[in-house]
């Protein structure tokens, strides 16, 4: 297992190893005992699947408020995918930055989200199956998102996001700047 240090505070690339030969590969996708070993000790209690269809879904930038936040770690089993993320825990040395990770079937890599950041993702490619596990459990009360097209983030999605395959819910999230004066995540409380 090899622990990835990304330029957001507190954000992971973890890369599991991976066993192929001619006939496919095997990983052990997950072990509480080796991410524990790495400094990496989450009670996860929840996990999630979605599956997009096409390319071009956009789906995000999502969290959960309060004490519904989560900390989630993300995979792509079929496909590829853009992962996007934002720092947006006040006082934070990186508030309000954002950074892309490729995630894919072929890089096998996964992505550790701490609590307090925004997260969306594009896929790159048609049937991608998106895996998440989350350390609390989802509540509709606590959803929050900000705006995946917010101007002041600048945020390089790799497609047209006026063609980006979208919900209604996800069009109508507020800006970053919108957000914080509601928002109660602040670095190191949470």
């Amino acid at each position: 297992m090899k622990v990835i240090e990304t330029k957001l505070t507190d954000v992971k690339i973890i890369e599991m190893d991976v066993f192929g030969d001619h006939r496919g590969f095997f990983t052990e996708s997950y072990s509480k005992e080796k991410f524990a070993a790495q400094g990496l000790d989450f009670d996860f209690v929840q996990d999630n699947h979605s599956l997009s269809s096409e390319a071009g879904v956009l789906r995000g930038l999502h969290f959960q408020k309060g004490e519904a936040a989560q900390t989630k770690l993300i995979r792509v089993v079929t496909g590829a995918v853009l992962d996007v993320i934002v720092d947006i825990r006040k006082g934070s040395p990186t508030y309000g930055e954002w950074e892309g990770y490729i995630l894919s079937e072929h890089n096998h890599r996964q992505l550790l989200v701490p609590k307090g950041y925004a997260h969306g993702f594009v896929t790159l490619t048609p049937d991608v199956n998106f895996l998440y596990k989350c350390d609390n459990y989802y509540s509709a009360e606590a959803d929050g998102g900000i705006a995946f097209d917010d101007p002041e983030l600048g945020i390089d999605w790799p497609i047209d996001i006026k063609k980006a395959i979208t919900s209604e819910k996800d069009q109508k999230h507020p800006t970053l700047k919108e957000f914080e004066a509601e928002n109660s995540f602040v670095y190191g409380e949470i």
